[in-house]
C-alpha cells in the first residue's frame, strides 16, 4: 500500500477506535476516564510553582496524559476527536512510516504525569502506531500534591482540596508517611478541621501558642497512629476494600463521639466505634447482596 492510502487506513482506524472509547465511557457512565487532561486546569488545582527545565529525554508515551491548549481534539489515548485533524495527522503518519527524523516533542511534566505543549499529533500517531518511547524536550513544574499518569478529570478537585488542605497545615513535610487520600473530597477539609481544634485544645492546655508542626506530632502520636495502628493489626480495611486508611480514621472518630453523645458516655472508646462500624458495615453489604 502507498504510503498516502497507509496513512488514510491509519488515521481512519485512529477515528473508530476514538469512537469506540467514547461510547465505552458513555456506557460506564463514566466519560471523564476518557478526556484527556487539560493542563491549566491540572496546574490550577495542583498548584504548581516551581519550574525546572530537565532537558532532552525519553518518555513513556502512555505516561502523556494531558496537552496545554488542544485537550479537546483527542481523547485520553490521545486518539483523535476530531476530523479535521486529517491532514496533519496523515502527514506524521507518513514520516514515521518512513522512519523519517522528527524533532522532539515538548512536554511538561507533573510529578509522574506528562502534559504536550507541542507536538500533539506525535504523540497521537505514535500511540496508533504502538511506540513505547518518545524523544522529549521536558520541563517539570513541582508541587506538593502527587500526581501520577492513572489521574483523570474526575480526580481533580481531590487534588485542590488536598492542596488546600496542605496550605492550612504541612502534612507532607511534618508527617511524609501518612498517605493523604480520601474517598469523600470533603473529608480533606474536615480532617484539617479536626486537626486544627486538636491544636486549639493544645493551645488551652499548654497555656501558649503552639505550632502547626507540633500540633501535627501530637495529633499523629495520640490520635491517628493508635487508630491506624488497630485499622491495620485487625485488617479492617478488607471489610472496607474500596476505602483508605484516612476514610476509617475519619469515620471512627466522628462514629466515636456520635455514641458518646447516644450514651451521654464519654469513656466509649475508638475500638468500640471501630466494632459498631464493622458491625452495621456487614449488615448494609448483607442487605446489598440480598437486593441484587
Amino acid at each position: 500500500m502507498d504510503p498516502a492510502g497507509q496513512a488514510d487506513k491509519d488515521f481512519t482506524s485512529a477515528r473508530r477506535k476514538a469512537f469506540l472509547r467514547r461510547i465505552g465511557a458513555f456506557l460506564r457512565n463514566d466519560p471523564a476516564s476518557n478526556q484527556l487532561l487539560s493542563f491549566d486546569e491540572v496546574k490550577k488545582a495542583l498548584g504548581a510553582v516551581e519550574q525546572v527545565y530537565l532537558g532532552l529525554r525519553e518518555v513513556p508515551v502512555e505516561k502523556i496524559v494531558g496537552s496545554v491548549g488542544r485537550h479537546r481534539d483527542f481523547d485520553r489515548a490521545f486518539l483523535p476527536s476530531k476530523g479535521d485533524l486529517g491532514t496533519r495527522w496523515k502527514k506524521i503518519d507518513q514520516m514515521m512510516n518512513r522512519a523519517e527524523e522528527l524533532p522532539p516533542v515538548n512536554l511538561y511534566k507533573l510529578g509522574d504525569a506528562y502534559f504536550v505543549q507541542d507536538g500533539n499529533h506525535r504523540v497521537s500517531v505514535a500511540r496508533i502506531q504502538g511506540v513505547e518511547m518518545i524523544d522529549a524536550e521536558v520541563t517539570e513544574l513541582r508541587s506538593r500534591v502527587p500526581i501520577d499518569s492513572a489521574l483523570t478529570a474526575r480526580d481533580l478537585l481531590h487534588k485542590l482540596e488536598h492542596r488546600h488542605l496542605l496550605e492550612r497545615l504541612p502534612i507532607d513535610r511534618v508527617l511524609p508517611e501518612i498517605k493523604v487520600q480520601f474517598s469523600d473530597v470533603g473529608d480533606y477539609r474536615r480532617l484539617a478541621t479536626y486537626i486544627e481544634a486538636h491544636g486549639f485544645r493544645l493551645s488551652q492546655l499548654w497555656r501558649r501558642y503552639v505550632s502547626p508542626e507540633e500540633v501535627l506530632r501530637d495529633w499523629y502520636e495520640y490520635s491517628y497512629r493508635p487508630i491506624a495502628d488497630m485499622i491495620r493489626e485487625e485488617r479492617v480495611l478488607d471489610a472496607f476494600p474500596d476505602r483508605t486508611e484516612l476514610d476509617l480514621y475519619l469515620w471512627i472518630i466522628n462514629h466515636r463521639e456520635h455514641l458518646a453523645l447516644e450514651a451521654r458516655d464519654e469513656s466509649v472508646t475508638p475500638s468500640a466505634a471501630k466494632d459498631d462500624i464493622l458491625k452495621r458495615g456487614r449488615w448494609l453489604g448483607r442487605i446489598s447482596r440480598e437486593r441484587a
